[in-house]
Parts: C-alpha cells; structure tokens; sequence
C-alpha cells in the first residue's frame, strides 16, 4: 500500500510534457506545472504566433509568461528522487505500435483513454482532463482511442463530416451537402448514428434469440439423434435375439428331422436284419436237408433207404416274410419333400413379412425429415408428367400419346441411329432426370411389363442381361404379369406380395434415397420399398417383355 502511494506521488509531480518527474519546476499562472525546459521549448514553438498556452487546459498567455523555479515543489521531487523511484511511468501507460498514443504528449507518448470527434485528437489521462473539467468542451463528443479520427474529415472541402447522406449511404461535410449531394436525402450523422444504434440493438436481440433458438434445437438434435441410435442398438440386439432364437428354433427342427430319420433308420435296419438272419438260418437248414436227401436218393438197398429216409426229421416250416415284395423302393424322400415345402412356406412368409419389416424401418421419422406421403391426394402434389425419350427408344417400340405410351410392334420403327438407343432390350427410358420428391403412375396392358428407374449411364449395347432394367446396379424394377410382381435389381428377384392392378405408382424421394412401387385402383397398396443412396439423377424406364406384340405401357396424366 505505502508502494503504491508513493506511485501516486510520483505521477503527481510528473511534467505532463515529458512525463519524467520534473526538473526545475515551474508553474503557470493557470496553476499547471512543468519542468522548465520542456515549457520553454513548447513555448519556443509558439513564438511565431505571439499566443502561448498551456498544454494541459490551453489557457493563453499574451505576453510570454516569465516563469520562476517553484523551490516547494523542487524540494517534494528531491524527496522522491531519494526514494530510489527514479523510472518513467509504468511501462504499460506508453503506447505501443498496436496502441492509438496521445497527439498530446511530447516525447514517449502514453496511451490515449479517449478520441474527440469535435478536436480530432486522441488524448490520455491527463491530457483528457480539461474535456471533464471545462465547460467549453461540454458538447465535444468523446469515444474509444481511434487511429482513423482523419477519416471524419472531408477529403474534399477538409471539414469535419456531420451529415449523413441516406442517398448514397455516406457521411459528408455541410459544403458536400450544397454541391454533389444537393437535393439528397441527409440527416445529422449523430441522429443517423443513433437511429442505426437503436437498429443495431434489435438486430443484436434478434440475433441473440435466433442464437438461443438454434441452440436449443442443436440440442434437440442431439437428444435425438441419442435416442435414434439407442433405439436403433436396441433393435439390432432385439433384432438379433429374435433371428437367433429362431435359428436355433430351425436348428432344432433340423435335429428334431436328423433324431427321428435315425432312430427310424436303425429300427427298420435292426427289423431287416433279425429277417435277414432268420433267412439266412434256414437257408442253412433248407442246405443241410438237401445234402441228406441227395444222399439217400443214391441209396439202391430198399431196406436201407427206407430205415434213412424214416429216420430224417421233419422239415421246418418256412419263415413268414409278406413284407418282402418286389417294389418301387421308397425310403426317406417323402421326408425330403416334407422339408421342402416347409421351406418354401417359410421363405413366402419371410418374404411377404419383409415388406413391413421395411416399411417400418423407413417410416423412422427425425425432426427435421419429411414423412412419405399417405394418401394418393398426397401423393399427387408431387406428380410429375413424364415423357418418353424417342433417342433411347428401342426400333420396336412405337412412341405416341404426346410420348407417353410405347406400344411394341411387331416390325421396327423409322428411328435415326443414336448412341442412347437400346437395341438388346424393348425398353425406353423418360427425356426428364428425377431428382427431388417426384410421383408418377404407369398404366399397362399386356403380358409382361418392367415399371423402372435407371441412371443415364446405364449399358444399351451389350448383352440383353446386363442391358436389362434390374438386371445390373444402375436400375430399379418392378417386372408386372397378369398374376404376381417381382422386384429386381442388380441380378436379385424379390417375390413382392399385393394386388396386381393395371395400374401402378412410383414415389421416388431421391435425396432421401427412398423409392417405392404401389399397386393403384380405389386404394393405394405398397408394394415394395427400396432404401438406398442414389448417386446421380435418375430417369423413369418402361420395358416391355413380351412374346406377343400390342402390349402397351403409358405414363398417366395426373390431375
């Protein structure tokens, strides 16, 4: 505390010029004091204009004061010199290259602690003093240190700029405003200044609670996405539970089958056997008879032939064996068949199950997503009328209805050689890419037809195979005939359950990477959904795959 008084004294008897303690102190009349050199030399430098003022209050002299050494005042700094606190003012007080320094101060500058915007200069702490004290200064208007207190002057007329040009979003000086910006719409920059603050504050406010808001839905998002991953982990391990228990329900179903085809095996293999053994004994017995009635039969003594053959015991009757017939063999195939179709049952109700498995999979809903819609009226605002595309028709189709039907014919068609022609397969694809949300539907008749949506970039000359929609891994398809739907891409062939209607619906969502087939007539049934990334923009396709010509495939109007 005592150091910190005497850092108190020290800035007390300090020459605001130069701003060491002073030497040969002098004091103007003003009550201000110096050390005698420094005043001398900044007086010397207003000699020319015969006024001499102060530097902290800028009270003027006329003549130039005579000053005298103040000896009270060189007795306090003396006392302070034998202190041992020598040193200039705490370093920090100076200003560095980043600092806006007092216009003031001669020699090492302090920091400034204010700009005025009426004098132009910067000023600090001491040199600020007067701006506080004298009424003259009352209406200067004072803010933070500022280095570019020259951009507030006129570079033309060098006045200071006051006025506010709303015309052309500028500030400018009162001449500006009787020359280039006449007629303009101007206001006082301190009114404008003000209007922009208040401006500034609800922008601040409305920032501030946009802030908040998005604050709190980031949170949000992150509960959800929490909860959707523990649900999701809580499925996968349900999930796996369940598949795992019906594996080993298969697995025991499977030994069940191998338990009873063994225990079967061994009873009816133990069963021919004993019957086996029993044959073979009497074969053993019927030989041994044999050879003693071969011997008797070579006998030619009466007598003797008639005491042997008496003596020869009785034949034992034959083992009943009914079950040994000659048959078609039938073991354990029945089994094999029994298996077989339980199999296949199996796999239909997987299959027909698994729509709904996906179903609600992707019906997972999120804050922000968009749900699929429900109702065809829903489905309709995203309708799209499609056309097809004669350059990738094949020669056999014949395009009409505005490009909206393709009819296979049975002799080509007059088309100009294309690259994009499909010459493998009766397929054509739309002239319009879909991406977004998009809805269409496909009116058909006829054996055979492929619904589809493909890239661009799909294969038109190679073999039918891979040309074909579903056939490879840049098409979608669902293959429509008179009693059943299949889904196919990439080589696989889903069986897909569901009214078969002549008309069918595809909703393509393609930044959610969702596409699905619905079987339209007074309901709209889902068919088959596909959950999946699509990397490019998709076009719609129809193939038709059929023997007989005439069938027809017609992108409907939607009203």
């Amino acid at each position: 505390m005592a150091q910190q008084g005497v850092q108190l004294d020290r800035e007390t008897f300090s020459c605001s010029i130069c701003l060491d303690l002073l030497k040969d102190p002098v004091t103007t009349s003003c009550g201000h004091s110096y050390c005698m050199d420094c005043i001398k030399a900044h007086w010397d430098g207003e000699d020319e204009k015969k006024i001499h003022s102060c530097p902290q209050c800028r009270e003027t002299f006329t003549p130039r004061p005579v000053l005298l050494k103040n000896t009270m005042l060189s007795d306090l700094v003396e006392q302070l010199k034998k202190t041992g606190l020598q040193a200039s003012p705490a370093d920090h007080c100076y200003a560095g290259p980043e600092d806006v320094a007092c216009d003031v101060c001669t020699g090492r500058k302090l920091k400034a602690l204010k700009s005025c915007l009426v004098c132009l200069v910067s000023y600090c702490k001491k040199h600020l003093q007067p701006h506080y004290e004298l009424p003259i200064f009352e209406k200067h208007k004072l803010v933070e240190p500022s280095k570019n207190l020259q951009e507030n002057i006129c570079s033309h007329h060098d006045e200071v700029m006051k006025i506010f040009c709303r015309t052309d979003q500028q500030c400018i000086c009162s001449l500006c405003l009787m020359d280039e910006h006449k007629g303009h719409d101007t206001v006082l920059a301190a009114a404008e200044f003000t209007k922009r603050q208040k401006e500034l504050e609800g922008n601040q406010q409305n920032i501030q609670q946009r802030i908040q808001d998005r604050e709190k839905d980031v949170k949000l998002l992150k509960q959800e996405v929490e909860a959707i991953n523990r649900s999701a982990d809580k499925v996968v391990e349900d999930s796996e539970k369940i598949f795992t228990e019906l594996i080993r329900l298969m697995e025991k179903r499977r030994s069940d089958v191998e338990q009873k085809v063994r225990f079967q095996q061994k009873t009816e293999v133990r069963r021919a056997k004993e019957l086996q053994e029993k044959l073979e004994q009497e074969i053993t017995e019927l030989k041994r008879k044999d050879a003693e009635l071969k011997k008797i039969s070579v006998t030619e003594d009466h007598k003797q032939f008639l005491h042997n053959y008496s003596s020869l015991s009785l034949l034992s009757e034959s083992t009943d064996s009914p079950s040994i017939n000659i048959r078609p063999l039938s073991y354990f195939e029945d089994v094999t068949a029994a298996v077989s179709e339980a199999r296949d049952k199996l796999q239909e109700l997987l299959s027909e199950k698994w729509t709904n498995i996906s179903l609600a999979v992707t019906e997972v809903d999120v804050l922000l997503s968009q749900r699929e819609p429900k109702t065809r009226a829903d489905f309709l605002k995203y309708s799209r009328e499609i056309t097809l595309d004669p350059n990738t028709a094949h020669t056999q189709l014949l395009l009409s209805e505005g490009n909206r039907k393709g009819t296979l014919m049975s002799h080509p068609q007059s088309y100009s050689s294309h690259p994009d022609r499909f010459t493998n397969e009766f397929q054509v694809l739309s002239r319009e890419s879909l991406t977004g949300r998009c809805y269409w539907e496909v009116e058909w008749r006829g054996e055979v037809i492929y619904v589809a949506v493909s890239y661009k970039n799909i294969s038109r000359v190679r073999s039918p195979i891979i040309c074909r929609f579903g056939w490879n891994d840049k098409s979608w398809a669902l293959r429509c005939d008179k009693n059943s739907y299949k889904f196919l891409y990439n080589h696989i062939q889903t069986l897909v359950p569901g009214p078969v209607s002549s008309r069918v619906g595809v909703y393509l969502d393609h930044s959610a990477g969702t596409l699905s087939f619905y079987s339209v007539s007074d309901t709209m049934t889902l068919l088959h959904r596909v959950q999946t990334t699509f990397t490019q923009p998709l076009y719609a396709g129809l193939l038709l795959y059929s023997s007989s010509f005439g069938d027809t495939a017609e992108f409907c109007k939607l009203k």
